[in-house]
């Protein structure tokens, strides 16, 4: 009996690019998608919200401004940090670094849901 792989490295999935930052899923089961993000400097993922589960980022290198809600709520996030967006609550970032920003991103259930805010 084999079992799935459990193991990844982030560096092997990230995607650089200049338009929208690329979602690139590392693994995907009916529990969780795990997708890792790199976002250049300026760059932005939109606020949103995830209507049947969670969101849960670590943050692996750079800065940026995590939105926490419809009106343009931000907090400053960097490396080592790790935001939780509970079902339905708004999500986002801006990277306002200089350097990329790279995290990875946990979304539980797979079929959370996506709706942009």
């Amino acid at each position: 009996m084999t079992s799935p792989k459990r193991l990844f490295k982030v560096t092997d999935f990230l995607q650089p690019a200049d338009g929208e930052p690329i979602r690139s899923v590392i693994t995907e089961s009916a529990d969780a998608t795990v997708v890792a993000w790199h976002i250049k400097p300026g760059q932005h993922i939109s606020a949103h919200v995830h209507p049947d589960g969670q969101d849960t980022w670590t943050i692996l290198s750079g800065c940026g401004e995590y939105s926490l809600g419809s009106k343009g709520e931000s907090i400053a996030i960097a490396q080592g940090d790790v935001l939780v967006a509970h079902r339905r609550e708004v999500h986002g970032v801006l990277n306002t670094g200089q350097e990329p920003l790279v995290f990875v991103s946990v979304v539980s259930p797979s079929a959370s849901g996506f709706e942009p805010v």
